[in-house]
């Protein structure tokens, strides 16, 4: 049976969903400070690679990394729900750019709310761009 990954176009869908996204997140005065501005590259491939594998395509992220262990690799970062509304904000952008059909569209949102609210760590206010995480010296990457 076709995964949403096939329906959707594979591979070249979620790289360019990823890219998208990112191109939010350079612009996010509350996220861009969380991201790996020295390997952005790295960031897009590894959450590319994770939402084709969790949406149904080649098992490359874990291949690469492991399991996906998405609360411990977020754990260094400061992400309280204003993190996550900015985060989703983005995503359903990028999503809602792509045109999927409305049944992928919404299986996509529904795991992306969930996912997002599951990983926010804290409740405290954002804090001074410097102590946004990651805290000490990490190789978890962000959002994969």
């Amino acid at each position: 049976m076709p995964t949403l990954y096939d329906e959707v176009g594979g591979e070249p869908f979620f790289q360019e969903l990823v890219e998208r996204f990112y191109a939010r997140v350079r612009e996010d005065e509350v996220l861009w400070p969380m991201y790996p501005a020295d390997d952005l590259d790295g960031a897009i491939h590894r959450l590319a690679t994770f939402l084709a594998q969790f949406f149904g395509g080649p098992s490359s992220y874990s291949a690469e990394r492991g399991h996906p262990r998405l609360r411990m690799r977020h754990a260094p970062f400061h992400v309280n729900p204003e993190a996550r509304d900015h985060w989703l904000e983005h995503m359903t952008r990028a999503v809602e750019e792509m045109g999927p059909a409305p049944i992928h569209r919404e299986a996509m949102l529904d795991y992306f709310d969930r996912a997002s609210r599951a990983l926010i760590n804290t409740f405290e206010p954002t804090p001074p761009v410097g102590e946004r995480g990651p805290k000490g010296d990490t190789d978890l990457g962000i959002l994969a």
